[in-house]
């Protein structure tokens, strides 16, 4: 086997890992809006997988630090978590809730994945020049992202 050939299937087998992220991003996000809320409380506290915070990477493209921001936890305690199949603390996961359910709105509003990936990740002048992603650290932020697609989604003044 060739330099070349093994080159190839490295980044076909990258390329599919990736795939797998972003399909496991989407599928969880789509599932939020089907629980109730004390559902929804009862797996923050549970924690989520560690493997989401991959998943949140590949899809948005994000860099260590940016994760590290998002989540609230240091890339070491993620891998830590994710290697030894332990899940998410309360915080990350409530923030991952919170990313998710902005995404499947995201999704709504654009009607596809890759675009409303795309809207979340890049700098938007009606967020004060924020990223979309990075401003759902918090509660406040999500709330300026939904009032922002929602008028989008209605043809309204930003």
């Amino acid at each position: 086997m060739n330099a070349a050939t093994t080159a190839q299937r490295l980044t076909r087998k990258q390329d599919e890992t990736r795939q797998t992220g972003v399909a496991a991003f989407w599928n969880f996000s789509s599932n939020r809006d089907r629980l109730k809320d004390s559902e929804r409380l009862l797996q923050i506290k549970e924690g989520f997988s560690a493997n989401l915070f991959q998943a949140v990477r590949v899809t948005f493209g994000l860099q260590e630090q940016s994760l590290e921001t998002l989540l609230n936890a240091s890339i070491s305690t993620l891998e830590r978590r994710k290697r030894e199949k332990k899940n998410l603390d309360s915080v990350a996961s409530e923030r991952l809730d919170r990313l998710a359910t902005v995404c499947h709105l995201a999704e709504e509003v654009f009607e596809d994945r890759d675009s409303a990936a795309s809207w979340m990740s890049r700098p938007n002048k009606a967020l004060g020049g924020s990223t979309p992603i990075m401003l759902c650290e918090t509660e406040i932020g999500a709330k300026q992202i939904r009032r922002v697609l929602q008028a989008l989604d209605w043809g309204g003044v930003v």
